[in-house]
């Protein structure tokens, strides 16, 4: 094993204008604390016991799991949504299951998609829900601007 497996999660979001689409992406990396770290992107399964913590203060450079989404719009007036989606389920030693869903609309209708998917994918699993975490960020296009939306994976 190359990492050793997680202990806890956090979410968090961002929204920002940049000069290009590449700047804004990262200005919204910024926003939601995770612009300087390397972000390794991964299926959407926490282990079991994983521990929702507040969000931390990441080392710069550091290999950071994590199941993220971005979207990024050049309309003006447009409105763009991330959001992310954690379904915890009632037995503690099954895997929780994480969704990302980014598209043009508001946050409210983005995080209920995201909540929906991550609900029908625990189901599909067989499993039985305790609880669901979630998280979404709007953003008004003024030029180019993105939103971001992650589950970072982190070990204490």
């Amino acid at each position: 094993m190359i990492f050793a497996t997680p202990t806890s999660h956090f979410l968090t979001c961002g929204s920002a204008e940049g000069l290009t689409r590449p700047n804004a992406q990262d200005a919204a990396r910024l926003v939601a604390g995770i612009g300087n770290v390397n972000l390794l992107s991964i299926n959407a399964v926490l282990p079991p016991g994983c521990r929702f913590t507040a969000p931390t203060a990441l080392p710069q450079g550091a290999l950071v799991p994590a199941v993220h989404c971005a979207i990024t719009s050049e309309l003006p007036g447009e409105v763009i949504s991330a959001g992310i989606a954690v379904a915890y389920p009632l037995d503690p030693a099954q895997s929780a299951l994480v969704m990302d869903y980014s598209a043009p609309g508001h946050k409210e209708v983005i995080e209920a998609i995201v909540r929906r998917l991550a609900e029908e994918g625990l189901r599909a699993r067989g499993l039985e829900i305790r609880e669901i975490r979630s998280l979404a960020v709007q953003h008004r296009v003024e030029k180019i601007g993105s939103a971001v939306a992650a589950l970072v994976l982190w070990q204490d």
